[in-house]
């Protein structure tokens, strides 16, 4: 493995940087967050059309840029930093890999170059509390209980008459799930008996789609409850043959070690701003960043940060380390923005301060794709560390 990074890549991380540093700080944040769209479309058109952002790791022949899962994290990473709304995770991480990598040659062709010019976005929608599951992150998804059992819940797909596909149901925490022009379906087929899941691409305008803007407690993430009421869905694939579940768990990989980059770069950001603000809050005659107990703590987290940075950028190499990097980083940014309220005191906790939008983001973060314990769990017993062979090697 070569840890270096290579010239192109520490200038798209530098680029995105700057453009990011100029035109979403938190004040920026919280105006973008109240639009209807949840983020600032400006800002998103102009990173998509100058920084090919949306289309970064999808390939040239569909309108993308070309580059590696590796060039997607380091960007996320800086995304991670800013708290950038956008639907980046939802379209460039989670739909658009699904498109590709199950997707027709019409199918892709059709939907990959609009999200790749990101004039269009995408979302995956999972019913209930199962995208983490649904991605292969906290446990093994092949059953596809995550998407609702078969019998009650969820989505259901049947045969219409004229030989396509409608949808019924309802998923209620869909990111971007009221924005998104496009939407990747996990729905039942075949019955109770026969149950599977299947992955159906739906347009945002269909008749019968219900979409509803909900209240989250990261509002830099926004969610919606999706309702289908007999609504025209399009299978993504060949055939009613197609099994979605390696493609979720490869992009669940891939998009742990985005995540785990995203919340480096958010924890890294929190603790900078933590050391700049004790270095000027005098307390006693002097500054309270010279008490030694203060030290301490910033040390400690600094070397986590790092830790988890190490982790991230492992995992970016071989998305196969992408769990146990997600949890190191979601650990990361969670203490990262305890000790920013901690240290900054009375103004800490304030909605007025941009500390809440870190401490928010980390415990949104690990409701979504956590919890850390079922990560690292799910991990280890892929790893066999619990299976017979274990066992016998500490006999």
């Amino acid at each position: 493995m070569d840890a270096t990074f290579t010239a192109e890549q520490d200038e798209i991380r530098r680029t995105l940087h700057e453009l990011l540093a100029k035109h979403c700080g938190p004040r920026d944040v919280k105006s973008a967050v109240r639009t209807p769209l949840g983020h600032d479309a400006a800002l998103w058109g102009r990173l998509s059309a100058e920084l090919g952002l949306a289309g970064l790791a999808l390939p040239e022949a569909y309108g993308g840029v070309g580059c590696t899962p590796a060039e997607l994290a380091l960007a996320c990473e800086e995304v991670g930093r800013a708290l950038l709304p956008s639907p980046l995770l939802a379209t460039a991480v989670l739909a658009a890999p699904l498109i590709a990598a199950l997707g027709t040659e019409a199918q892709k062709a059709e939907l990959l170059p609009p999200l790749a010019r990101g004039e269009r976005s995408a979302t995956l929608v999972v019913p209930g509390t199962g995208l983490a599951l649904a991605l292969g992150l906290t446990g093994t998804g092949e059953d596809g209980a995550w998407a609702g059992g078969g019998r009650a819940g969820g989505v259901q797909a049947g045969h219409a008459p004229d030989g396509g596909w409608r949808l019924y149901g309802e998923a209620a925490q869909v990111l971007d799930g009221h924005s998104a022009h496009l939407l990747l379906v996990a729905a039942h087929t075949g019955g109770f008996a026969r149950s599977r899941t299947l992955l159906f691409a739906v347009r945002g305008d269909a008749a019968g789609l219900r979409r509803t803007r909900q209240t989250t407690l990261d509002e830099t993430r926004t969610q919606a409850r999706v309702q289908l009421r007999d609504v025209e869905g399009q299978l993504l694939g060949p055939d009613d043959s197609t099994d979605p579940h390696a493609a979720l768990a490869a992009v669940g990989r891939s998009a742990a070690a985005c995540l785990a980059a995203e919340a480096v770069g958010a924890a890294s950001e929190a603790l900078e701003r933590t050391v700049a603000y004790v270095k000027e809050r005098e307390q006693f005659g002097r500054a309270i960043g010279s008490f030694q107990a203060v030290k301490h703590r910033l040390a400690d987290l600094y070397v986590q940060v790092q830790a988890a940075r190490s982790a991230a950028y492992y995992a970016a190499w071989d998305p196969g380390a992408g769990a146990l990097a997600l949890a190191q980083g979601l650990d990361a940014l969670r203490s990262a923005a305890s000790e920013a309220v901690q240290l900054h005191g009375g103004i800490g906790f304030t909605w007025e301060h941009e500390a809440h939008l870190y401490f928010k983001r980390a415990a949104a973060d690990e409701l979504l794709f956590g919890p850390v314990h079922r990560l690292r769990g799910h991990a280890a017993e892929q790893a066999g560390l619990f299976g017979p062979a274990a066992h016998e090697v500490t006999a």
